[in-house]
């Protein structure tokens, strides 16, 4: 049976510096339906006012997956990487063991619009990692393209933290990155004046 949830119903989190929308439960917005699928954990529509951004906080097995769509993302992290991300630019970072990063506005004026995507990872306590990559408009333009995928096997009464049984049949970028790929249509955006935004995000650890 086709299930059809209108964007309009997902999860909202209004703190002044951050517009955020939650496809699945997430920090203080909880719905017993809408917790995971797959190996989906997390979709958050995030829109950051100019200047502001999340603070340094941590994350340990998830692999993020962190796309533009308007605006400029400064991502620094524990790892010594540092990049600003803009329009089409996804970011994959594998926290495995642990890892800290903050995530900022790049620009002090302008807005910044991007999905997070938290997915389960095939191993546990892999070293972290990082890459990017960049999709050009025409990639993408009235079509679906594949971002990232993943395969998994799975029982389906296992828990979140007990899913185990996964196989990637195709890696991402390097195979030592442990990153499968999740496919995800392609989103088409450009810069709009959203709201702004100022603390860490306030997340309920799930990772």
């Amino acid at each position: 049976m086709l299930q059809i949830r209108k964007s309009a119903t997902r999860g909202l989190a209004e703190h002044g510096w951050l517009s955020s929308r939650h496809t699945f439960s997430f920090a203080s917005y909880y719905d017993p339906r809408y917790v995971s699928f797959g190996p989906l954990r997390v979709i958050n529509e995030d829109k950051v006012i100019g200047g502001q951004g999340f603070g340094t906080h941590s994350h340990s097995n998830m692999e993020i997956v962190s796309y533009v769509l308007g605006g400029a993302l400064e991502h620094k992290d524990s790892m010594g990487t540092g990049s600003v991300l803009r329009y089409g630019d996804v970011q994959r970072m594998s926290a495995g063991s642990g890892v800290s990063h903050s995530e900022f506005n790049h620009s002090a004026s302008d807005p910044v619009h991007f999905l997070q995507i938290w997915i389960f990872p095939e191993a546990e306590n892999i070293a972290p990692s990082y890459e990017e990559t960049h999709f050009t408009p025409e990639s993408k333009r009235g079509q679906l393209r594949l971002i990232a995928s993943i395969s998994i096997r799975m029982r389906a009464s296992s828990p979140p933290s007990s899913m185990a049984s996964r196989s990637c049949t195709t890696p991402w970028l390097p195979a030592a990155a442990r990153m499968c790929r999740w496919r995800v249509a392609s989103c088409r955006s450009t810069a709009s004046p959203w709201k702004r935004v100022t603390h860490c995000r306030s997340a309920t650890r799930h990772s």
